[in-house]
């Protein structure tokens, strides 16, 4: 069975962590609606809720393996809470379909706003 997710920091093609995917399928590319925003988590971005309404944060879906994706939670430290999968809104052509994203468990209150888009 495979999945679904919206990768918007480091996973992302061209960037540090991409090899982590390797083997999967790119969808394209995606953005979520107005309310969510990147912030820094020490060299590497976090998403999160974006009280000024925003234009959105920009990604790309993949299509995982289930081995794969246990991979990636193992990768993205699921098991030792740093970050939780989860349902994410995306606008059209992914509006009515579900994909996930990893989220970090830690507060985002008084981190560094990083803006809708990552770039290393």
């Amino acid at each position: 069975m495979s999945h679904w997710l919206f990768v918007y920091g480091t996973l992302k093609q061209g960037c540090c962590n991409h090899a982590q995917l390797a083997g999967q399928k790119l969808i394209g590319d995606a953005k979520t609606p107005p309310g969510f925003q990147l912030y820094d988590l020490g060299g590497y971005p976090g998403i999160g809720p974006d009280p000024l309404d925003s234009e959105g944060v920009r990604g790309e879906v993949w299509e995982v393996s289930a081995e794969a994706l246990a991979r990636l939670d193992a990768f993205e430290g699921v098991a030792e809470g740093l970050y939780e999968r989860r349902p994410i809104p995306l606008l059209a052509p992914f509006h009515q379909t579900t994909v996930e994203a990893y989220f970090p468990v830690v507060s985002l209150a008084g981190r560094r706003a990083l803006g809708t888009e990552w770039k290393e």
